[in-house]
């Protein structure tokens, strides 16, 4: 069995009296690409701070790469997008990849080629010598990437890395991303676009007061399905018949919604309510995309990063 690319155990952080993270437990396995969702002051920041070993826990433990939180053989194999960063904004682009290679110990040999092959996988060969002052937004988190990437990391935290992207900056990370995980590269990603984690991520936890309160799988399977239906009278009697076939039944004047297991009960469902007498002008099944997950999950807390 493959250790798991990172791990955590009941990590809490106090400052004073704050308690910025509760009790955060969660496991991402290799080559996963792991979503983690939760509203402004949920925790998420600091959570990323312990796990990379820039902030020491209160409490709690963990490991990532199979090494200790902070020691420096796990964090050698690991890259790293924060979201507020700043560059040396004097240095071309090319040189600045240079100067973080030569942080991280790289070997000379090769690393020209190296640092070229970063640029052309993030778009930017054509500005390589181009000073980083000159780059707009977009090109600079572009080049973040780039640099998250320098190393040959088995593990990538990315924290929001389409911020300032327009839809094809957005579509050629979301390209990055999954040909890291086609290369058995593990991705720990925060970002509060949630339609990108829907279609990028494999499993998502979402963080409300410091602590995990949910973890699922992004598979359709995974997901409820729901089932509206659009009725010829009033459709709060009926609510407790239609309670047989799933659950969460509630009504909206002559709109049902209750929640299925399967598709295979929509027949079923349509054949009682025709025993019953009612009209059925619409019927619709569908899933729940994750920004309705998220505001279930978390409540009236808004929908940011």
């Amino acid at each position: 069995m493959s250790t798991p690319a990172l791990e955590a155990h009941a990590l809490r952080k106090e400052f004073g009296s704050n308690v910025a993270v509760r009790e955060l437990t969660l496991t991402v396995p290799e080559g996963e690409v792991f979503g983690f969702l939760g509203p402004n002051g949920a925790g998420k920041t600091t959570s990323m701070k312990m796990l990379l070993g820039l902030v020491r826990p209160t409490s709690g433990d963990g490991r990532i790469l199979g090494r200790r939180l902070g020691d420096p053989r796990g964090r050698a194999r690991v890259g790293y997008l924060p979201e507020h960063f700043a560059f040396h904004e004097w240095l071309e682009g090319r040189e600045l990849l240079r100067y973080h290679a030569r942080l991280l110990g790289l070997p000379s040999r090769g690393l020209d080629n190296l640092v070229e092959e970063r640029l052309r996988r993030v778009d930017l060969e054509g500005a390589a010598s181009r000073r980083v002052r000159e780059y707009s937004k977009g090109m600079k988190q572009r080049l973040g990437l780039a640099q998250a990437l320098l190393g040959e990391p088995a593990l990538v935290f990315l924290d929001e890395p389409t911020s300032g992207l327009d839809p094809l900056g957005r579509r050629l990370v979301r390209d990055v991303i999954r040909e890291l995980r086609a290369e058995g590269t593990s991705v720990f990603l925060n970002s509060h676009l949630l339609s990108e984690v829907e279609i990028t991520c494999d499993r998502v936890a979402f963080v409300k007061d410091g602590r995990v309160v949910r973890e699922m799988r992004l598979g359709e399977e995974e997901r409820d399905l729901e089932v509206e239906m659009r009725l010829d009278r009033p459709a709060a009697g009926l609510t407790d018949g239609l309670s047989r076939f799933g659950r969460d039944a509630r009504s909206d004047g002559d709109r049902l919604l209750l929640r299925v297991d399967s598709e295979d009960l929509v027949p079923e469902i349509t054949r009682w309510l025709a025993g019953e007498g009612v009209g059925l002008y619409r019927l619709a099944a569908r899933r729940p995309s994750l920004e309705e997950i998220f505001l279930e999950v978390i409540g009236d807390a808004p929908v940011v990063g």
